[in-house]
């Protein structure tokens, strides 16, 4: 389980690449936030747009950090996958397709995408090549995704 108020230990961040670092810090804000939000909703009947939306989002990004036991992933899919769920690339993605496009973007990764792989792989870094990279692949895959879900 993940409570974004407690620290993990005491390294804290200093364990985590720049790329990590780049997503994980809006991850935990956006959790803090859905969490708030959450126990909100439950008292509250009207929601506006905005907070549904934000809801919404929260659930998915719970989605994405769900993963089988003894999987682990690399850190640039790590951060493909959380880039790509706190930028709003997921948020017309069904809820019960999440682990679904992630397995599938994965993959996709390891194929298509060697700028990003590559860089994020050697420099530890989301730079803006690498970002550019990534947005052009999750948006190329999100199509043929969406086409066959």
């Amino acid at each position: 389980a993940i409570n974004p108020g407690i620290s993990v230990s005491r390294v804290g961040s200093a364990a985590q690449t720049k790329a990590m670092k780049k997503v994980a810090g809006k991850l935990k804000l956006e959790l803090a936030q859905f969490d708030e939000l959450q126990a909100f909703a439950q008292f509250a009947s009207d929601l506006d747009k905005a907070t549904q939306d934000q809801l919404a989002r929260g659930v998915r990004l719970r989605e994405l950090l769900k993963q089988p036991q003894n999987s682990p992933l690399a850190v640039y899919e790590q951060v493909a996958i959380l880039y790509a769920g706190l930028n709003g690339y997921l948020d017309d993605v069904a809820v019960d397709k999440i682990a679904e496009f992630a397995s599938g973007f994965r993959e996709y990764l390891k194929a298509g995408s060697p700028q990003y792989t590559q860089g994020v792989k050697t420099s530890k870094v989301l730079g803006e090549a690498e970002e550019t990279a990534l947005k052009k692949a999750i948006d190329e895959y999100k199509k043929t995704f969406l086409a066959t879900a």
